[in-house]
């Protein structure tokens, strides 16, 4: 992964591009490790919750070739939902927040995964329950996140028609972490982008991506972009409790834009005061 992010930092500098910059690239790298840290502490536990959801079922799906295809799908399916969820309820979206934080778009905002982002092992349950071999699901697992990385890039463009049509492509998820109005909630296809077709939230790329989020965090610091919007959470949640569960579940792009609004309401010499 570190030899195509120097092969397309060397790209983007022959091509006079300004893909990378050096802070951002620091920030991404150490979330990254982070994550990779987390992972190795947390591993073990999640494989062994998933061999005790095998253990549990009264049935099980054979170790077979067509497996494999079939525990595609099923967790394809349930990563969609998973990563829409993220982005709808405010939550969840604080797991997810930090790999949309960079404004730039290059292989290494793929290394942007939260320190937490394991609770949301939670909505694969039912892919756990459907009793795939273990070693099929964490085969078909870790090919779902490592076909992540490459979508991540400005460099390759719109690729075939068939292609482009079915699977996620850099150009679909350009547009997802985008904040241009069009974008916004948009291609929360995993591997397949059909499932977006499916239930209306496909968006082609047209226009330009400006990358990062509606409320920019202005940060470099890896802690304070993995946690920020956990802050933020709970800070808001002491300050409204009768609204708790709005502000825990409720879209985290309709509670920014509400706050907003409600600043511009506010008399000049309000916030003078305030």
């Amino acid at each position: 992964m570190f030899t195509l992010v120097a092969l397309e930092y060397y790209l983007s500098i022959r091509n006079n591009r300004k893909l990378y910059n050096g802070k951002d690239f620091l920030a991404s790298s150490t979330i990254g490790f982070g994550n990779l840290f987390v992972n190795a502490l947390t591993k073990v536990g999640i494989f062994y919750f998933v061999v005790v959801c095998y253990n549990i079922t009264p049935w099980s799906i054979p170790h077979t070739w067509w497996s494999y295809i079939l525990c595609f799908l099923a967790l394809d399916f349930t990563r969609y939902w998973s990563h829409k969820i993220s982005h709808e309820q405010r939550f969840w979206w604080s797991t997810h927040v930090v790999h949309h934080s960079s404004t730039f778009y290059n292989f290494s905002t793929s290394f942007r995964l939260s320190w937490v982002q394991n609770l949301k092992l939670v909505f694969f349950i039912p892919v756990l329950l459907m009793s795939f071999d273990p070693i099929v699901f964490a085969i078909i697992h870790q090919i779902e996140v490592l076909y992540q990385f490459w979508i991540h890039t400005e460099l390759i463009r719109k690729l075939p028609r068939p292609i482009e049509y079915i699977f996620v492509t850099p150009s679909h998820h350009r547009v997802h972490h985008a904040v241009n109005e069009d974008y916004i909630d948009k291609n929360y296809g995993s591997t397949l982008i059909i499932w977006d077709r499916i239930f209306g939230t496909f968006q082609p790329e047209k226009e330009q991506a400006i990358y990062g989020i509606t409320k920019p965090v202005n940060s470099y610091n890896p802690v304070y972009l993995v946690f920020h919007a956990w802050g933020d959470l709970l800070k808001d949640v002491w300050k409204r409790p009768r609204k708790t569960w709005t502000i825990l579940f409720g879209s985290p792009t309709k509670w920014e834009r509400e706050q907003v609004k409600k600043t511009k309401e506010i008399p000049a010499s309000e916030k003078i005061l305030s």
